[in-house]
């Protein structure tokens, strides 16, 4: 990477440490509070094929694949051959950690996507799915009703608060695993 990219990717970051800036840059569509965690997310050889609606939160090592480069095995008899599609994202949703994203996929509003996971078709609204290939898991209620105890209401709070909540909310179990 050249060192005027470097200033630049910089700039974009802390212009807006949403990421939204950056992947705007890089061609993507985007619509409002969005943020992306990192550079490392990988929007294709296509950027301006994606189309990310708003309040959808990316996470990092997450690669968007607007094309299927499995047609190389093909050029020798059609030198031309390729496919392309869309990735649509829709309101509400989230994206976790190293999941890939394949060609012609729209991911529903209220969704959220596993980490690592395979996305290779249509996912609906209002569905939680993970794995390789992605697959429904539960609905975004059930997820809500299952993960309701283990609910920390503690974003708004400075580095330090959360830190000494979390460590004393946790005490207990790493004593039991000899941690502490």
């Amino acid at each position: 990477m050249s060192f005027l990219k470097k200033i630049k990717d910089w700039y974009l970051w802390k212009k807006d440490p949403s990421g939204s800036l950056y992947y705007r840059n890089l061609g993507v569509n985007i619509g409002n509070n969005c943020s992306f965690i990192g550079t490392e997310i990988s929007v294709s050889s296509e950027p301006y094929l994606i189309y990310i609606c708003d309040n959808v939160r990316i996470s990092f090592g997450v690669s968007f694949i607007t094309h299927d480069g499995a047609t190389y095995v093909l050029r020798k008899e059609d030198p031309n051959v390729c496919i392309y599609a869309p990735i649509i994202v829709r309101e509400n949703t989230f994206i976790g950690a190293n999941s890939i994203i394949l060609p012609g996929v729209e991911i529903g509003q209220n969704v959220i996507i596993g980490a690592g996971s395979v996305v290779t078709k249509n996912i609906p609204n209002n569905e939680v799915w993970a794995g390789i290939p992605a697959k429904k898991i539960c609905t975004i209620r059930e997820y809500k009703e299952k993960n309701a105890n283990n609910f920390s209401h503690i974003l708004n709070y400075s580095f330090n608060d959360k830190k000494k909540y979390l460590e004393k909310a946790f005490d207990n179990y790493l004593k039991d695993k000899g941690l502490k």
